[in-house]
């Protein structure tokens, strides 16, 4: 804009201008360039931008539960495109961000304290329609139109972060220790019952294997019955058992590594082991002295 004494005015794009002759409202001046007559008392009273404006306010309020946040509410606005509206955004309003903080800390300080500090992050969307509800209301009568209003930041007090972020903490590893608990109880679990299943299938191999066995003893102790005349059963069983007897005394006489002791298995089988011990170490005794001499 030019000076207001010079008889012209050039308005720039996305802003309207305010002609006033002798001290009283002409008409609004679109973009462009426009004659103004110093002469008969025109003179450029002031300008309105028609752009969308953005104001942030932060509010420092408390919650239901008597902690202080900080909440900033940004809100989008505008005036309205209208020749009447226009008029009222420029004559009636003196300072149309001061008014439009002003309502926003009146709205937030009413909803805020009726909220937990829990939900007025879950809540921030509530807050904010009921803030634009509000201005909407009040800011029309003014000429301006409120395109949107957003809750962007809720800060509360750093120990309230730090406590509310202990918490979160505690809960997390107590979690972590039941999932953890849990999978041990399963890993237990699952061990006792292979264990089980385990033992059963052992314990169904050896009955089968004794089974055959007894199976094989029984058809052996038919067939020699049955081909060798004047043996009883009897008489076949204890060759068998015999032939047992030496085939486990070849194998452990066999097998490297092996240390057996044969010990008699009779009612006085503790008394003759013990004499043959006492002999022993007589016999080494006397082998001694002899060896000395």
């Amino acid at each position: 804009m030019c000076d207001s004494l010079a008889p012209w005015t050039c308005v720039s794009q996305g802003t309207v201008e305010v002609i006033q002759r002798w001290g009283k409202f002409r008409k609004f001046a679109e973009p462009g360039c426009h004659c103004v007559c110093p002469c008969i008392g025109d003179a450029v009273a002031g300008k309105i931008s028609t752009r969308i404006r953005s104001l942030d306010v932060a509010v420092e309020t408390k919650t239901k539960d008597n902690v202080f946040v900080t909440i900033i509410v940004s809100t989008q606005f505008m005036v309205l495109k209208d020749a009447s509206r226009m008029y009222d955004a420029f004559y009636k309003l003196t300072d149309s961000r001061e008014q439009i903080r002003s309502y926003i800390f009146d709205v937030v300080r009413s909803t805020v304290p009726r909220i937990n500090l829990d939900d007025v992050f879950t809540t921030k969307e509530e807050i904010a329609v009921e803030v634009k509800s509000m201005l909407e209301k009040a800011m029309t009568e003014f000429g301006y139109a409120i395109i949107q209003t957003l809750v962007t930041d809720i800060s509360p007090d750093e120990k309230v972060k730090r406590a509310m972020n202990e918490i979160n903490a505690a809960q997390r590893l107590r979690v972590a220790a039941q999932d953890k608990a849990e999978a041990e109880k399963i890993m237990v679990v699952t061990a006792a019952e292979a264990d089980a299943e385990a033992k059963y299938l052992a314990g169904t191999g050896i009955a089968r294997q004794r089974q055959a066995i007894m199976n094989g003893l029984r058809e052996s102790v038919i067939h020699f019955h049955a081909d060798v005349e004047g043996i009883n059963a009897g008489q076949v069983m204890e060759m068998m058992m015999m032939t047992q007897y030496f085939d486990t005394m070849k194998e452990m006489g066999t097998t490297k590594g092996n240390n057996t002791i044969f010990v008699p298995s009779g009612p006085g089988a503790v008394a003759d082991a013990a004499a043959s011990v006492r002999m022993g170490m007589m016999q080494g005794a006397i082998g001694a002295d002899a060896v000395r001499r």
